[in-house]
């Protein structure tokens, strides 16, 4: 966790603020029909880090992936790329998912989600991944 020193625009003193750092390193498996999702996932699970997600980065390269834990949905602002979505219950099944989000978009609010994986454009197609399958992480 990083700690940011921060004069503001008017007054005295300044603002400490937290970057939290995002965790790594775990693998997305689609247990219904044994694809890897991404061999890199991030998990955003903090108020910071789920608040920055994936805004501003330039891209989200294949194979990797962020997770945002507890999410009911999401959105494409400040972002120049599309993305896929899943969905995810509490018992990991996909309730929703949206392919090829593009930028400056909402995505849905699927009823029963608890959290949110952000994948490549392409993935949910290219992996044959759809609404009721199981998945899984592994480290």
């Amino acid at each position: 966790m990083k700690y940011v020193f921060s004069y503001p625009p008017f007054g005295k003193g300044g603002v400490i603020f937290v970057q939290s750092e995002v965790k790594s390193g775990m693998r997305l498996v689609n247990e219904s029909n044994g694809k890897e999702l991404a061999a890199d996932v991030k998990i955003a699970d903090t108020f910071f880090s789920r608040f920055k997600g994936l805004m501003l980065t330039d891209s989200l390269s294949d194979g990797h992936s962020l997770y945002i834990q507890p999410c009911r949905s999401i959105h494409t602002f400040f972002m120049n790329y599309s993305i896929d979505v899943l969905y995810i219950n509490e018992n990991n099944e996909i309730v929703g998912t949206d392919e090829q989000l593009e930028p400056a978009k909402m995505g849905k609010r699927c009823k029963g989600a608890y959290s949110v994986f952000e994948l490549p454009e392409g993935t949910i197609r290219n992996t044959g991944t759809k609404v009721g399958h199981s998945i899984k992480l592994i480290k």
